[in-house]
């Protein structure tokens, strides 16, 4: 069993940044693939980044592309999600997911845990 916790969530203004946080708990973080996906209300949650268990691939939505970027360590098993020059519609709830393979999906019925998520807001 894996739990996720995130953290790192606020309020900014549009053109700010956050850095999301999610640590893990067990002991074969560095074989799991970790992704966020973000859930805005009235939609459904979609694909953000990720990153391989071994940190050797990376993915991103076109929408976020060149401004967020996703990092892990796997001895401290954590991953980041850096967000850079935010946007209004970047609002949503951020959620963390693990995978039970090393190699990074951007499907969300590839990820088998998830935490409980972390609410990001910017204003314009």
């Amino acid at each position: 069993q894996v739990q996720l916790a995130e953290s790192g969530g606020g309020l900014v203004q549009a053109g700010g940044s956050l850095r999301l946080s999610c640590a893990a708990s067990g002991r074969t973080f560095s074989s799991r693939a970790m992704g966020w996906f973000r859930q805005a209300p009235g939609n459904e949650r979609e694909f953000v980044a990720a990153i391989s268990g071994s940190a050797s691939s990376t993915y991103y939505a076109d929408s976020v592309k060149g401004r967020f970027t996703i990092s892990r360590d796997n001895a401290k098993n954590t991953v980041w999600l850096q967000m850079n020059s935010l946007k209004p519609e970047d609002t949503a709830v951020y959620y963390c997911a693990a995978r039970l393979g090393n190699y990074a999906y951007m499907q969300s019925s590839e990820y088998a845990y998830w935490g409980q998520g972390t609410q990001v807001t910017v204003s314009s």
